[in-house]
């Protein structure tokens, strides 16, 4: 079993890709919408809520912990992966091995808050890019926009803008946050065919397929199972209305606090 989670309904975009490439595998994914967005939070903060969330996994047995959250990835970088029976995929990786192969040397990062704070981005990038020109800016709009739903029509396609008209003469821009991926029509049409946009899942899924091969014994059911510590009426609407061909069991997780 693969476990995978982010702060919210980003993840999504992650284990979509992931199904994609391993349609037998069973996957379990934590949404931990009582804490999102985890953009505006504070280094300790994080750290404890990415304690919690690896361990969780952990605790129900899955084989590889897929990274769905580029936050978290951010705050590893710094502090380290809280250790697990599991090996952990780190996200940030996959973006930084997605932006070698792409050839581009000018690259924008829009990112959450945290995110674009650590510097975790550009340290990845420039360790297997080294002349490459990293830019990373900070999107604390976005997720909220996403989390509530609002993925179409000038709400979204303004705030996308906005955050964008400071990434001037780039090759390529980095979704840093994998709310983004449920947006991208929005980037490519600010950037227009000329500029990448990268999204990181692909690449994750990837290298998710190259771990199996090494780490899981048999293949499961197929099976998607989604938590949520949140409002579950809403999560579920959300799930039908963004994976609702995946047909996931959906369950509600008590808050942890302190």
């Amino acid at each position: 079993m693969l476990g995978l989670f982010d702060s919210g309904l980003g993840g999504l975009t992650v284990l979509r890709r992931v199904r994609e490439a391993l349609l037998h595998e069973d996957l379990l994914f934590f949404a931990d919408q009582a804490h999102v967005p985890y953009g505006d939070r504070t280094p300790e903060d994080l750290l404890r809520l990415v304690q919690q969330n690896v361990r969780w996994l952990d605790d129900q047995g899955v084989d590889v912990i897929v990274q769905g959250c580029n936050t978290s990835c951010a705050i590893a970088s710094v502090y380290g992966w809280p250790q697990t029976r599991a090996p952990v995929l780190d996200l940030i990786e996959s973006a930084a091995i997605a932006v070698e192969r792409s050839g581009a040397k000018r690259i924008g990062v829009v990112a959450t808050s945290a995110t674009a704070r650590s510097g975790a981005y550009k340290r990845h990038v420039l360790a297997r890019v080294p002349d490459a020109e990293v830019f990373e800016i900070a999107a604390p709009t976005l997720v909220p926009l996403v989390e509530s739903g609002k993925l179409h029509g000038e709400e979204p396609r303004s705030a996308v803008a906005q955050v964008c008209a400071s990434l001037d003469d780039v090759d390529a821009v980095v979704l840093g946050c994998t709310h983004y991926p449920l947006i991208a029509a929005h980037f490519e049409a600010y950037f227009g065919p000329y500029v990448q946009v990268i999204d990181p899942a692909i690449v994750q899924a990837e290298r998710v397929v190259d771990a199996v091969q090494v780490l899981v014994a048999s293949p499961g059911s197929g099976r998607v199972e989604c938590v949520t510590n949140g409002d579950l009426d809403r999560f579920t609407a959300n799930l039908q209305a963004l994976i609702g061909d995946l047909s996931p069991v959906v369950r509600y997780l008590e808050p942890v606090e302190g």
